[in-house]
């Protein structure tokens, strides 16, 4: 087996609170990871601090076999990162905007407005190439941060909720992209609550719950320890929340009530 692209060796991290405790992973280049949780969990928490944006931690991790807390320059230009919300210059227009993504990573101008305006037309924002970002959906931001993200053709790709307001023919072409991109070689560490989707795409799905690993392993590997026959069962299972339909008897009968 060859070396991983990302390990972590008790990660933690605290702000008022422990918000990450002794988190321990192994990524195998090109698996593509569901990394997911409840609210709070610690899902965000680990990307930043993998990506750079968290400096500050308990713990040791590496991506690409370099130091995060020495190296992160080098592991940003070979990373690619998507939020679920980032500060777009929504004065900007898409191309304007992705050429300055581009030149961040030292692209070549004539490349860089190239593949804007083909990736820009197959996300069907092409009659919006040079318009104005104020005036953009929410899922149109979020088309420009998942192409800015990629053009740089990212070794590793973290994605944190990257569905975010997508439309149903976005999220298609999406999932149909990462799929693509791990059999190109990419790693792929993506959180998000859409289950399906995590439980379609992942090679390994890693749970946290309380800042606290508590599954990693296929989607058949957990099931079969816990025999709930799909990925949305076996979350709440594995996180404690088995109330859903109690709760949402009571939210019926308050709507109902006289």
């Amino acid at each position: 087996m060859s070396a991983p692209v990302i390990t972590t060796r008790n990660l933690s991290k605290t702000y008022t609170e422990r918000v990450l405790n002794n988190i321990n992973l192994d990524v195998q280049p090109g698996e593509i990871i569901g990394y997911i949780g409840p609210n709070g969990a610690g899902k965000s928490t680990t990307i930043k601090i993998l990506t750079g944006i968290i400096p500050d931690f308990d713990g040791d991790a590496t991506v690409l076999g370099l130091d995060v807390r020495k190296d992160i320059l080098e592991i940003k230009r070979q990373i690619g990162y998507i939020p679920e919300n980032a500060a777009l210059y929504d004065t900007l227009t898409p191309l304007e905007y992705l050429q300055f993504i581009g030149q961040l990573y030292n692209l070549d101008s004539t490349q860089i407005e190239r593949k804007a305006k083909e990736l820009l037309q197959l996300f069907e924002l092409g009659n919006y190439t040079d318009s104005r970002m104020t005036t953009f959906s929410k899922g149109m931001r979020q088309k420009v941060l998942l192409i800015a993200g990629m053009i740089h053709n990212p070794a590793i790709l973290f994605l944190d909720e990257p569905l975010s307001g997508l439309d149903a023919n976005a999220v298609i072409l999406v999932k149909e992209i990462l799929a693509q991109l791990k059999l190109s070689g990419k790693t792929i560490f993506y959180s998000s609550h859409i289950m399906d989707v995590v439980e379609k795409i992942s090679d390994r799905i890693m749970v946290i719950n309380k800042g606290e690993m508590i599954a990693n392993g296929t989607f058949q590997e957990l099931n079969a320890q816990a025999h709930s026959g799909s990925l949305e069962k076996l979350f709440t299972e594995l996180t404690g929340n088995t109330e859903h339909q109690s709760t949402a008897g009571q939210f019926i009968n308050i709507l109902e009530s006289k």
